[in-house]
């Protein structure tokens, strides 16, 4: 008869199914940032934006307002490898004409509590309190919040739409005549129960990311990712969301599923209309369901041969402990008579049964919907991570859960029927509000003293427009220095003629052959260039590896080696007996003479071969030709891989004038005014040079910018002392400055729970790819976490977001230092040719420049910024080294020709 009556209280799986999707729709709702203003589920961001991970320490107050009683803690939090924690607390009464009264009232009432408390544990020093706050607020920072609503048996004149810190502060403030013998007190964190149930479980398990209350009121947290939280700025990271569930339903999307008992109790409820969710699940409305239920089925006679007491009349006489002593197991039955005898009610045995049976059917609906908007959360968690399957812990806190004999079982029950692929945990709160909001005010109290260790750690980086100014003019000086006579010699910024006079003017044409050897692969080329209005440029090339044992073999063997694969390609395209023109590009520094004769001053990048340094490169490529005896090349050049980049732009673009490299090395050439380069005879006209800029700095002029990373970078590369400006602006190092950093924050116990893995410890495990990748905005933390595990870095999300940053402050120095270096060369351009504006375009290549998400954006900034009379465009090469030496050849053919 009873199933009967209450039929739509009986929830099928399929309903629930049905109310979990419908939850999850509300919680994108209250999500979004079009969405959020008429959205029922509040979804508020609690400023909270990372979980304990025990090395939180120190003492703390904490505060709880929000229940029947308020109360006040003094907890000791200790880092001794045990994480234990000590409270000790003290309740207070709070008055009907307290939480029924104006807003003054209840604030002085809080901080005398606070008052007496300090007193009677005789505290002296100045700790810091967590406020919790029981009622929806709205957070624009950890220690600010706007009461939205009030919510339970609370309402208080002129408190909603205030800040409640400011107003707790104003009370403890005009207290603090009173308050000096005891300690001061500062509030830092004001904490929603939820989350403060969260937090306290979360210090137990480090699993635990969803915090549930169910009590006088309901409500659940849990950590979203801060991509999907539009109110709050950034993207980085986690923040916790206390949901505000208890409005679900407010604009009738469970109005299907709401009895006309709902609807009765909610029109004699403080706030009509309102927490209609809430209504149907918290300790507070079950009690009085269940006797608009009794009095309803008494009415039509089916029970207590339908006489009504007037105890069964009056709003209230039915509680949540009635019904709990009714459900239970054995005792429920004489529990159910002696409450009913009380209530003047005459039970017979089957008026018990059926009382019983109401009483278990009202919370079991409960539990079905709090598990089922539970089941809402856990599903977004776990798609939210890309999980198949999930493990996780949900902190959990209320009289309604703790105290009912069945509530906790049905509701674990109903949650893992619901979401079968999650395992769940679920944690019981001890002295969650009060354990809780300390331990928000303790990661807090942590996190800001680890920002501030974070923000020592990188502020070196950080690069004033006044320091970068420097740098420019810096750069300018060691610029003129490598180019005049006296101080050539001496100079750290070598200024090397190339030879190159001139740049593309699209006569060029013919068919020539070009030559790459600047790394493990060694290629061949054959470019046609074609003139005229049908202008174009085809190449053909093969590649050819160099064996270790040739790259640290004498240089005859070298040179056998690659006159070998010439033979090879001039066979495979069938050209073996014509005469080519070739431009050799050798990205080795090189002393030029002039354009077809170049004295390699030094190998590197792992090159070893004897007898080749100081010698000519080009006399020994024509020896290792005339010893083979096959056939016969023309070499017209020898080239640098940057001026390679220049020619490959300026055969697209007249205007330009700059060759770029950002990539694994660092260097730019240019056309200069050969009146300026006193080491070349002759006034006319203009030269490429060479700058070789990886050398500025090894004078020590920017040691006031170098950092001990980079002195650690240097100190363990192959070549101490030197290249100091490229080991803080190329590819090459900027992963290995990166990793010393990872490894100082984690000396420190900022990082990867203070535990440096065997992997970083090797030198060159931080590829500069990383560094692109982990910065690339696409990227979600979950895959920077997955990047660190692949290099055996286990690392927590916080962890990612530490190294990301610090991959964007290495990055973003090498960018502006660069920038200021290309400053220097645009804006002495300007100045040569004597213009107060000038357009001119420089071509880059690189891998630096090309794959990394904002090197390029931060140097075309700051070259604008330091050269605000220069409007430079940047153009990317392709394949500067081989095409480039083509074109290079067939100027100076050109030029050649002229002159004859």
């Amino acid at each position: 008869q009873v199933d009967r009556y209450l039929y739509h209280m009986r929830l099928s799986d399929d309903v629930l199914l049905d109310v979990m999707a419908r939850f999850q729709a509300e919680m994108v709702k209250g999500l979004g940032r079009d969405t959020n203003p008429t959205a029922t589920v509040k979804m508020l961001p609690s400023f909270v934006r990372s979980l304990p991970d025990g090395s939180e320490k120190g003492d703390f107050l904490a505060a709880d307002l929000g229940g029947s009683q308020f109360r006040a803690h003094r907890v000791k939090v200790f880092d001794d490898g045990k994480q234990s924690i000590q409270v000790e607390s003290k309740f207070y009464p709070t008055p009907k004409e307290v939480i029924q009264g104006n807003g003054a009232e209840l604030f002085d009432y809080v901080a005398d509590c606070l008052r007496d408390f300090i007193e009677t544990k005789n505290q002296k020093e100045k700790l810091p309190l967590g406020f919790t706050f029981s009622f929806p607020c709205k957070q624009t920072k950890l220690d600010e919040g706007v009461l939205l609503a009030w919510t339970k048996h609370f309402k208080v004149r002129g408190v909603q739409y205030t800040d409640v810190v400011s107003s707790l502060r104003k009370a403890l403030q005009k207290h603090k005549a009173s308050f000096v013998p005891a300690g001061d007190v500062n509030v830092l964190a004001l904490v929603n129960d939820t989350v403060g149930t969260m937090m306290t479980c979360g210090y137990d398990d480090q699993h635990c990311e969803v915090g549930l209350i169910i009590g006088t009121g309901t409500n659940a947290c849990y950590m979203e990712e801060m991509r999907h939280i539009d109110l709050v700025e950034g993207d980085e990271g986690r923040m916790c969301i206390n949901t505000e569930w208890g409005a679900f339903g407010d604009d009738g999307a469970l109005d299907d599923l709401r009895t006309e008992f709902d609807r009765e109790l909610d029109l004699g409820s403080l706030n009509p209309g309102k927490q209609l969710f809430e209504k149907m699940i918290s300790s507070l409305y079950l009690g009085e369901l269940v006797r608009l239920i009794l009095l309803k089925m008494t009415k039509e006679g089916l029970l207590f041969n339908g006489k009504v007491s007037t105890a069964l009349l009056t709003k209230g006489k039915i509680e949540m402990k009635h019904v709990s002593a009714m459900e239970k197991y054995k005792e429920g039955l004489s529990n159910t008579k002696e409450i009913l005898t009380e209530l003047n009610l005459f039970p017979s045995e089957e008026d018990c049964i059926a009382v019983q049976h109401v009483c278990t059917i009202v919370s079991f609906r409960s539990a079905n919907l709090c598990a089922a908007a539970l089941a809402a959360i856990l599903t977004r968690l776990r798609e939210n991570k890309k999980l198949l399957r999930m493990r996780t812990t949900v902190g959990i806190d209320g009289g309604l859960y703790k105290t009912h004999p069945q509530y906790a079982k049905r509701l674990h029950k109903v949650v893992r029927k619901l979401v079968p692929n999650c395992d769940v945990r679920f944690l019981l709160s001890v002295s969650g509000s009060g354990k809780g909001a300390a331990m928000v005010t303790a990661v807090a109290h942590r996190l800001a003293a680890q920002r501030k260790k974070i923000d020592a750690a990188l502020a070196p980086f950080l690069l004033s427009l006044e320091t970068l100014r420097e740098v420019k003019n810096k750069m300018r000086t060691e610029l003129e220095y490598g180019l005049k006579r006296e101080t050539q010699a001496s100079a750290t910024v070598k200024m090397l003629p190339t030879y190159v006079c001139g740049t593309p003017d699209g006569t060029e044409k013919g068919k020539f052959l070009a030559l790459d050897l600047g790394g493990t692969n060694f290629r061949v080329l054959l470019v046609k260039i074609r003139s005229g209005r049908r202008r174009s440029v085809q190449m053909y090339n093969k590649i050819f590896a160099i064996p270790l044992e040739i790259m640290q073999g004498t240089g005859e063997e070298l040179f056998d080696h690659i006159v070998q694969c010439i033979a090879d390609f001039l066979e495979y395209m069938g050209i073996k007996g014509a005469r080519l023109p070739l431009g050799f590009t050798f990205s080795f520094p090189c002393r030029q003479a002039s354009i077809d004769k170049g004295t390699l001053v030094g190998w590197t990048k792992g090159f070893k071969a004897t007898d080749c340094e100081g010698e000519d490169v080009v006399d020994m490529l024509r020896e290792a030709i005339r010893r083979r005896n096959e056939f016969d090349l023309d070499i017209v050049a020898v080239v640098n891989d940057t001026v390679g980049t220049m020619m490959t732009c300026g055969y697209e673009d007249p205007n330009c004038e700059i060759g770029l490299i950002a990539g694994t090395g660092s260097n730019v050439c240019y056309m200069e005014d050969m009146k300026n380069i006193e080491i070349v005879e002759g006034n006319e006209g203009k030269m490429c040079i060479n700058t070789e800029w990886g050398g500025f700095g090894d004078n020590g002029c920017i040691d006031d910018i170098r950092t001990k990373y980079d002195k650690e970078v240097d100190e363990g590369s192959l070549n101490p002392g030197k290249q100091r400006y490229e080991k803080m602006t190329s590819g090459m190092y900027l992963g290995e400055i990166v990793r010393q950093i990872l490894i100082d924050l984690t000396k420190q116990g900022l990082l990867f729970r203070g535990q440096i893995s065997e992997s970083l410890r090797k030198r060159g495990i931080f590829e500069t790819k990383f560094l692109s990748q982990i910065e690339s905005d696409r990227l979600a933390l979950l895959q920077v976490r997955r990047i660190l595990q692949q290099l055996g870095l286990d690392s927590t999300c916080d962890d990612s977001i530490i190294v990301k940053e610090v991959c964007g402050a290495v990055s973003k120095r090498a960018a502006q230092l660069c920038g200021a270096g290309l400053a220097a060369i645009v804006e002495k351009k300007r100045e040569n040719q004597g213009v107060e504006h000038l357009q001119i375009t420089v071509g880059v290549d690189g891998t630096l420049y090309k794959l990394h998400p904002h090197f390029s954006r931060v140097l075309r900034e700051t070259v604008k910024e330091l050269a605000p009379r220069c409007d430079v465009t940047f153009m990317l090469s392709e394949d500067g080294s081989g095409k480039g030496a083509a074109l290079i050849t067939a100027v100076a053919k050109r030029l050649h020709n002229i002159g004859q």
